[in-house]
């Protein structure tokens, strides 16, 4: 890679867990974030229609609340590319010395970035080459009484045989990773062509997983924000700050979606606004407070059982990786039926959709503007964040009830930059055409 281009290399030894010359080292790149149903994804079936994608992506959205409801759940400048996977996008990386070519899933959801390793003894099936610890000269195991070992909580243990640090996580769909906790080389591509080296990247090499992974995915690259995401372990190098921009599903046949890191991540100028980024005890999740979604002029508050108690704080989750905008059942109720008497048209039922508000494609529906009210920040939805085309025939509203908890899914933030500033604890939406980042 190096006889092709010059590329950024930064040692992670700045992370909390090590110390470090580098620690001021600033970066600021931007990668290619690949959705699972572009043509540039190993997972594209070109025999699907697009509303058999827009379906799928669907189901999996409902299916992935899991992942954030359960007990279970893992609690686990540059610019790259992300694919979405079950949901979830992808983002090519590279492993070790000399780098080893991997496709992950990027997930906001997740921290610890894990691939599968060998001897992979009890593994699921993938298509890519397993990637093989001996062959990288600068990976290197972690002992059971390291501070990278502890970083993992009781998701990690003590191999009194040899001293190493095992992990064990599983998710909210059964899904599981079992190896060991290490440390390599990571390699993000950059849209500049000067690759980004990280040295010293806490990762988990898997040799048991298995649920319901994707045989085109090998592993997953945690953007959550516990101490060994992605994002922790860049830590001052990006000063906490990332931001993505995702292009329309329609767009995904020759566009790319990016993700921002560092100095390219912030997110100002005209039409920015910030909301907080509260703190929880599951830390891996980025959680806002939603006070309220107008339609048109009228406007429904969230449900807040005792208000002034604080309790309202932090009642949505922002996830890139689900597709719809989920919300209290009672709450989504008194939405669809403001959207809904809103509409000049008559209803359709579509059997295979868990979308509940739909309509005939071919009418000329004038839809309501929708806005979200985050505290501090009112973020004005364009129609196609708040309808999709499943078919044809038929266009439904893209949002759903939840009983377990509310997510701000990524139809709502197509168009949008989002950045993360994890330091500042604020989140900033800013109108953007994302096709053109």
């Amino acid at each position: 890679m190096a006889s092709l281009f010059s590329s950024v290399l930064i040692s992670l030894l700045s992370s909390p867990f090590l110390s470090n010359a580098n620690a001021h080292t600033k970066l600021g790149f931007t990668t290619d974030l690949i959705h699972r149903d572009s043509p540039k994804s190993p997972f594209y079936k070109p025999t699907e229609t697009s509303s058999q994608r827009l379906r799928n992506a669907i189901r999996r959205s409902v299916n992935r609340v899991v992942h954030f409801s359960s007990k279970d759940a893992s609690v686990d400048s540059p610019q790259t590319e992300i694919t979405s996977n079950r949901g979830e996008y992808l983002m090519n990386i590279s492993l070790g010395t000399p780098p080893f070519p991997i496709m992950a899933i990027a997930d906001t959801g997740s921290d610890l970035i894990w691939t599968q390793c060998k001897p992979c003894d009890d593994c699921y099936t993938q298509n890519d080459p397993l990637f093989d610890p001996k062959a990288s000269s600068t990976y290197k195991y972690f002992s059971c009484s390291s501070s990278q070992c502890s970083a993992l909580g009781n998701q990690a243990s003590c191999s009194t045989e040899d001293n190493t640090c095992p992990y064990s996580i599983s998710y909210g769909d059964h899904s599981y990773t079992n190896g060991n906790v290490a440390a390599d080389t990571l390699t993000l591509g950059s849209t500049n062509k000067r690759p980004v080296q990280l040295k010293n990247v806490i990762i988990g090499c898997g040799h048991n997983n298995n649920g319901t992974f994707n045989k085109e995915g090998s592993g997953i690259v945690g953007l959550g924000g516990g101490p060994v995401s992605l994002i922790s372990q860049l830590g001052e190098s990006i000063d906490g700050k990332f931001s993505y921009c995702l292009i329309p599903l329609s767009s995904e046949n020759d566009k790319t979606s990016k993700i921002n890191f560092g100095t390219s991540a912030v997110v100002s100028g005209t039409g920015a606004v910030s909301t907080p980024l509260i703190t929880k005890s599951r830390e891996t999740f980025y959680y806002l407070t939603l006070e309220s979604i107008s339609v048109g002029s009228k406007n429904i508050k969230f449900p807040v059982s005792d208000p002034g108690s604080g309790e309202g704080e932090g009642n949505i989750i922002i996830d890139s990786g689900t597709t719809l905008t989920m919300l209290p059942t009672t709450f989504y109720s008194e939405l669809e039926d403001a959207v809904a008497s809103s509409i000049d048209a008559e209803r359709q039922n579509d059997p295979e959709s868990p979308l509940s508000l739909c309509y005939s494609a071919t009418a000329n529906l004038k839809v309501p503007v929708i806005t979200m009210h985050f505290d501090g920040a009112d973020v004005k939805l364009d129609s196609s964040n708040s309808f999709v085309q499943l078919s044809e025939e038929l266009v439904c509203f893209a949002f759903r009830g939840s009983e377990d908890l509310a997510i701000y899914g990524n139809l709502s933030q197509m168009n949008f930059l989002v950045g993360y500033d994890t330091v500042s604890k604020t989140v900033s939406f800013k109108p953007a055409d994302c096709a053109k980042m």
